[in-house]
């Protein structure tokens, strides 16, 4: 099995902000931000309760970041935090407003810097769809398609079976699919 480069400087930065590099923990907090944003905001579809919950959940996770016994977990482990402090404060079912133009907020919903063109637009459509999903089959679609988490890592994010997880993704990508195939283009 091989891992990627950015699994791997992950886990570097996890390992050295364990030992206690400022540093890296200052990299760690900068990569992982936008992404854990991007999920509470998947699963409570409000950007301003997702900024609490996030700062909220880095606290806990800063907290907890030495007891972690194996730092290639931290992916599930962080968004795990993050997905039970969106359910503790704010509780089951979670919330499903955009904002006024039915859009995720700034830095919510991101198309990759590196994408151009016609691969942008198409990928922007997409997102949309994504964004038209129930909050579950939202984030356990985001986190397997953006994040690039396993079904093990999203069942340990989310808190859920992953047979659950699973059935999750097969009932997103149906939807998607969908609305996809209703689209003009």
């Amino acid at each position: 099995m091989t891992r990627d480069s950015e699994r791997i400087y992950d886990e570097f930065l996890a390992a050295a902000a364990v030992a206690g590099d400022r540093q890296a923990l200052s990299r760690l907090v900068s990569r992982w931000q936008p992404r854990f944003l991007r999920h509470a905001w998947r699963v409570l579809g409000d950007g301003e309760r997702a900024r609490d919950i996030v700062q909220e959940a880095w606290v806990e996770i800063l907290r907890g970041l030495p007891r972690l016994d194996d730092v290639a977990a931290f992916p599930a482990w962080a968004f795990r935090i993050v997905t039970r402090r969106c359910w503790r404060d704010f509780g089951r079912p979670m919330h499903e407003s955009l904002n006024e133009d039915g859009d995720p907020p700034e830095g919510f919903a991101s198309t990759p810097e590196h994408a151009s063109g016609e691969f942008k637009a198409d990928l922007s459509v997409v997102l949309e769809a994504i964004t038209r999903l129930p909050a579950p089959q939202r984030a356990s679609l985001a986190l397997f398609y953006l994040e690039g988490l396993s079904v093990a890592e999203i069942a340990i994010a989310t808190d859920v079976p992953p047979g659950t997880v699973k059935t999750r993704l097969m009932h997103a990508r149906n939807k998607v699919r969908a609305i996809l195939e209703g689209h003009p283009s």
